[in-house]
């Protein structure tokens, strides 16, 4: 990172600390979790625009703003919305957010998204546990990093004991929470149905536009990565449905409770 990058992530980091919030997970919200931040303890909402760094965000269901407060015992920093690599072109959308948290004393990223499904058990309305990815743009957000740090090693991009964790606070609480590979794709359009055959026999269970960029940010500043997905709908050719954002977004409004009442227990259990 360059020299005005760091001095602009450290005085990011001084305005999410001004007010004597220590927090130690953020949570990146996508469509269908925004009611997580609606569960914040003693919360303390900063607007993106007031944070150095922070990106405009343009889509329906990503409002801008950090939630300061607590989840369980842990102070956390939730965010409300991301900016994609399609709005724009830049996979290092949120290069300067995830940097200030990390100056901030961030050490672990909770990541959601909404995604379709690529396999049959695998159905809309129901949550899936991010074990891996496959980067299918084989566009970096590192692109401009410089020296040996860059080359980022993702063996264990979403950790594995954390996602025992959530797995196991999954089943004490009764929710079916699947587990599998997700694959990141430009967008904004969706995909065609031999795209998705394409991404099956490829070895993914479910296909969005995000997270993959925010991870590898993460992995780079040194931040542990917990990912979820929310299914809104089958991929294309697999049901007859039409695909729309407002589908999506009607789809994951719905699941919205759920996915709430998972996030919030999986985040209050974890021992980081």
């Amino acid at each position: 990172m360059s020299r005005l990058n760091v001095e602009q992530a450290d005085r990011c980091a001084a305005l999410l600390l001004a007010h004597h919030r220590r927090p130690r997970i953020a949570v990146l919200l996508g469509s269908g979790w925004g009611a997580l931040a609606q569960r914040v303890a003693d919360p303390l909402h900063l607007p993106y625009a007031a944070l150095p760094g922070f990106p405009d965000t343009g889509v329906a269901g990503h409002t801008g703003e950090v939630v300061l407060g607590r989840i369980g015992t842990h102070e956390v920093a939730v965010l409300s919305g991301r900016r994609h690599a399609y709005e724009g072109g830049d996979p290092a959308a949120m290069k300067g957010a995830i940097a200030a948290l990390a100056a901030a004393g961030v050490e672990l990223l909770v990541q959601t998204n909404a995604a379709g499904s690529l396999d049959e058990r695998m159905r809309p309305g129901e949550l899936m546990l991010v074990s891996d990815h496959l980067n299918l743009v084989q566009r970096s957000p590192l692109l401009h990093e410089t020296g040996a740090e860059r080359f980022v090693d993702l063996r264990y991009a979403y950790d594995p004991a954390l996602r025992a964790q959530a797995l196991a606070t999954a089943q004490r609480r009764g929710i079916t929470l699947h587990e599998g590979v997700y694959a990141w794709v430009l967008g904004p359009q969706f995909e065609t149905p031999a795209e998705i055959r394409m991404l099956q026999r490829l070895g993914a269970q479910a296909v969005g536009m995000s997270t993959v960029p925010e991870t590898i940010l993460a992995r780079h500043a040194g931040l542990r990565v917990l990912a979820f997905s929310l299914f809104t709908n089958m991929g294309c050719g697999l049901q007859a449905e039409r695909l729309s954002h407002a589908n999506t977004l009607g789809v994951a409004a719905a699941v919205a409770p759920l996915a709430a009442d998972l996030l919030e227990a999986v985040i209050a259990s974890l021992v980081p």
